[in-house]
């Protein structure tokens, strides 16, 4: 056989090797890609993803769409050629598994994490756009978690209104903490609650919860390594009472990135004339019950999305603007927005046609 031909088989059944290798061969990486825009001003599989009742709402036409991203799932072991090829592609992105699973999380931790957080951006839009109106929202201090096989396993449960520790009123989830820490472990701290049971039934007849009783809990040392910190084994977070119904109808989302967008919607819903003038508008952040937006993740892969669904304008989060402006999609202009004064202001802007006086982000920010 000639040389050449021994050499071209040769190459030929390397590169072969060396396909199936990369076919064959894991690696520990993970893609993000564009996800589902949903217009939050419309429907969503035949129902409207915003439902007010009890308030007075007015049309809203154009769009306020929050993006999303897809990820491949915690099992799914990317291959070296689809590692390669997703680094190439530009819509989408090569991350490392543990970026998005990180310790050893299974799909079924990352997706109940992610209902939780979705669940959370929900409450805080409503509360948001609620004071950015200056509706009265009813807020109190809950237990949000308990950690198994703690003190507090048993005696306190999620959902239980926390009204005083030690007999001094709790306003903050975070008083809960300093009130506790005041003790050493073995101490007893006694919490005044109103169990879970009796506040959703007050909530369901509109009325004030009464039935406040309290429980005692030993206290033990925290396990972290450091000073001897007294604990009971609970977080604290905020539950809130709406004057009128807000149901977000949206299935198969997930985390805190919509927040935003649900409460430009909510308060698009609640006002008379159109926030976007009829405009494509999309965007993300998450959002506080004081109307503050936070960063999220994959932020590139929401702006292609947007601008491939026909988005114009694309609310950015402050501290996502740099790197959501170092690869623009064409025709989509990036406002940085810090809070949903700011994106008001924003839209007021965009309707107006006054585009020059847009906050824009770029590459520094």
């Amino acid at each position: 056989m000639p040389r050449r031909t021994v050499t071209m088989l040769a190459s030929t059944l390397m590169l072969i090797a060396l396909l199936c290798a990369g076919v064959l061969i894991p690696v520990p990486y993970a893609e993000m890609s564009p996800g589902p825009t949903v217009n939050t001003l419309g429907k969503h599989d035949g129902e409207p993803v915003l439902q007010i009742s009890g308030h007075k709402t007015y049309p809203a036409d154009g769009h306020l769409n929050m993006t999303t991203v897809r990820v491949t799932g915690a099992d799914y072991r990317m291959n070296l050629v689809e590692a390669v090829y997703g680094w190439l592609a530009h819509d989408s992105k090569i991350v490392p598994h543990d970026t998005l699973y990180p310790d050893g999380k299974t799909e079924e931790q990352s997706s109940q994490e992610n209902a939780e957080e979705f669940s959370q951006s929900q409450e805080s839009a409503k509360v948001a756009a609620l004071k950015e109106l200056h509706i009265p929202v009813k807020s109190w201090v809950i237990v949000s978690t308990v950690v198994k096989g703690s003190p507090a396993e048993g005696r306190l449960h999620a959902g239980d209104v926390i009204k005083a520790v030690d007999g001094t009123a709790v306003k903050q989830p975070a008083d809960v903490a300093k009130l506790v820490t005041k003790h050493k472990p073995g101490q007893d701290v006694v919490f005044t609650i109103v169990p879970a049971k009796d506040q959703a039934a007050a909530e369901k007849a509109r009325k004030e919860a009464t039935g406040a009783r309290n429980v005692t809990i030993t206290t033990r040392a925290a396990d972290d390594g450091g000073a001897k910190r007294a604990i009971v084994g609970i977080s604290a977070g905020t539950d809130h009472t709406f004057p009128f119904d807000i149901d977000i109808k949206l299935a198969d989302v997930g985390g805190p990135s919509a927040g935003l967008m649900f409460a430009l919607g909510i308060y698009d819903k609640l006002t008379p004339g159109s926030l976007t003038g009829g405009t494509f508008v999309a965007g993300t952040g998450t959002i506080d019950d004081n109307g503050t937006v936070g960063p999220i993740g994959g932020i590139e892969m929401k702006t292609v999305g947007a601008r491939d669904k026909g988005a114009r304008y694309f609310l950015t989060p402050a501290d996502n603007c740099a790197a959501a402006a170092k690869d623009t999609p064409d025709g989509l202009t990036l406002v940085k927005v810090k809070t949903i004064g700011d994106a008001l202001d924003a839209l007021k802007d965009i309707r107006g046609g006054d585009i020059a006086a847009l906050p824009k982000c770029t590459a520094k920010g």
